[in-house]
């Protein structure tokens, strides 16, 4: 693959977050860097484990495998590999991994002179899983309130953790990730569907300007927040939905045990109704 002509100005060694001159290269397009190999080792590591407690369990069905976080009896502490204890070491490969690989994207940002934005938001993501596997569990005492990795078992979570609240949709905190995150795919599809009608007109039209795109808005809805503007409102959209789906999970259990249609009894109470 050839190299774009800017692509040979940054190419050079330099702006590393640690390690210096080691790893700091590139394979073909792919940088590689310090963090690159660290997250390419926790990744390889991490999934051969999988196979490995998945090669001693009892089923090799795909929709059935599953890797499931120590008892509840463990507490904090280290379980028995068969016990917990592969989810446990995955676990913090999983961690490793996701987090090398942010801080990757931080060393090329620093390469092209770029902001965060793109490492921001995947910490958001990053987050979201943490608080998972690792904060919750924490608060509420033991690793085994952690998801098991599989498909039907992380489903059977789901839905178990859901019930043991009565109803989880009355979760204040879920209801707004919920609407976070449909409010994303609908301005998602909205800003997709007008780029591809401005750049991708009818035969024999010719490819629109930005100003036909804000005009579109501004006829439709009346306001356009603009090229850079529409770009803002997602990234403030999307990583909303990733944090008020951490903050939804993380209240129930170590900040509120009863259940979610009970919580809501303040409203029901409020004088104005009576």
């Amino acid at each position: 693959m050839s190299l774009l002509s800017f692509e040979r100005k940054y190419r050079v060694r330099g702006g590393t977050l640690i390690g210096g001159d080691l790893f700091d290269f590139w394979i073909g397009p792919f940088y590689v860097g310090f963090f690159g190999v660290i997250s390419a080792i926790c990744a390889i590591l991490g999934t051969a484990l999988i196979f490995y407690a998945a090669s001693i369990g009892p089923t090799w069905n795909p929709w059935l495998i599953s890797i499931n976080p120590p008892d509840i009896k463990y507490g904090l502490g280290l379980a028995p590999l068969k016990e917990g204890g592969f989810w446990q070491i995955i676990t913090m490969c999983a961690i490793g991994a996701f987090v090398s690989w942010a801080l990757r994207e931080v060393e090329i940002c620093r390469k092209l002179g770029m902001g965060y934005h793109v490492p921001i938001a995947f910490g958001f993501a990053i987050l979201a899983y943490v608080t998972l596997v690792v904060f919750r569990p924490f608060l509420l005492g033991a690793w085994g309130y952690g998801f098991p990795y599989g498909i039907f078992s992380h489903l059977d979570w789901v839905s178990n953790t859901g019930y043991q609240y009565v109803n989880f949709h009355y979760n204040p905190a879920h209801m707004i990730a919920v609407s976070f995150f449909f409010t994303t795919c609908f301005a998602l599809a909205l800003h997709g569907a007008l780029i591809l009608s401005a750049v991708n007109p009818m035969k024999g039209e010719t490819v629109k300007t930005p100003e036909y795109e804000d005009t579109f808005f501004r006829d439709f809805i009346g306001y356009s927040v603009g090229t850079i503007g529409i770009h803002r409102l997602g990234l403030f959209l999307a990583l909303n939905a990733g944090f008020w789906s951490a903050v939804c999970i993380i209240i129930a259990g170590p900040l509120y045990a009863g259940g979610w249609p009970e919580w809501w009894e303040w409203w029901r109470n409020i004088p104005i109704w009576s």
